[in-house]
């Protein structure tokens, strides 16, 4: 019997703040740099995501960095944790990549660091992942999420093939979470206010009148809404699952480290439903 191949941890990349910039109340860029960032290589998608490793307070890892190093002699409290972020752009010239982070206060690890990290600082990350681009053979796009898909609809849209017909929609709490994307299609922007997350956006690509033809998709954000919208394509559109990209980022409830352990299973369970239901549809 062959033995299984033993999975390593990818070899990180070091990296250094260079600038950071308030876009929205709610948002927060910061641009990393640096030579250590020379073999980071995108591959085409636009929704290209790094890892982003953050260690305990008061703990100091050998150099060079090694993660292998670092779970064979630290204590499993003293290992860095992982924050998934999307690559809102990336600069090979420069070597440099711009991450947004949504804030909200002191909540949570990553976009309170955001907040407060000073340009010179050192950042640790993996990466990068990704597997969409918009397909320039399809007939229209539909690219739907909330604030933590908006890095990668901004990104998609930059991207999308000229005279490309495409329907995009992105919840946000408010009016001033709103940005500019340097694109020419007309975003629709929904305001959620105290309305559950995902509930508007539900609703308006429910609304929507499907134009004839094959479509693409991008469905990314919390993982309820995504669920349900995943549902409306494959059961009710019957959409094929290859032109589909669906993935909750996050759910409520559960921080990333609780949903990255259990999303492989609830993905598969909301698949074996719904594909059942597609199937008998």
């Amino acid at each position: 019997m062959a033995e299984r191949p033993v999975r390593r941890t990818p070899k990180p990349h070091s990296a250094r703040v260079v600038r950071t910039e308030r876009l929205t109340p709610h948002m927060q860029r910061v641009v990393l740099g640096g030579e250590g960032l020379a073999e980071f290589a995108t591959r085409g998608s636009t929704d290209h995501y790094v890892k982003l490793l953050f260690g305990p307070d008061g703990v100091t890892y050998p150099e060079p960095f090694d993660m292998e190093r670092v779970r064979a002699e630290f204590p499993r409290e003293q290992w860095p944790v992982t924050r998934t972020y999307t690559v809102r752009a990336w600069d090979p010239q420069l070597h440099e990549i711009t991450l947004d982070f949504v804030v909200h206060g002191d909540a949570g690890l990553a976009g309170p660091w955001a907040a407060r990290v000073q340009p010179g600082e050192l950042v640790r990350l993996l990466g990068p992942g990704g597997a969409y681009a918009p397909n320039p053979d399809a007939d229209w796009h539909l690219l739907a999420g909330d604030e933590s898909a908006l890095p990668a609809i901004a990104a998609s849209l930059e991207a999308m093939p000229d005279g490309a017909r495409v329907h995009a929609f992105v919840e946000v709490s408010d009016p001033d979470e709103e940005q500019k994307i340097a694109s020419d299609v007309e975003v629709v922007w929904l305001h959620r206010g105290d309305r559950p997350v995902g509930e508007a956006l539900v609703e308006a690509v429910r609304a929507l009148e499907f134009p004839e033809g094959r479509l693409h998709a991008f469905v990314h954000g919390e993982a309820g809404f995504v669920k349900e919208l995943r549902r409306l394509l494959r059961v009710e559109h019957q959409v094929p699952r290859e032109d589909l990209s669906l993935s909750g980022y996050w759910r409520l409830g559960h921080n990333e480290d609780n949903w990255q352990a259990t999303k492989r299973e609830w993905n598969a369970k909301v698949e074996e439903e719904q594909e059942g239901a597609s199937a008998a549809a």
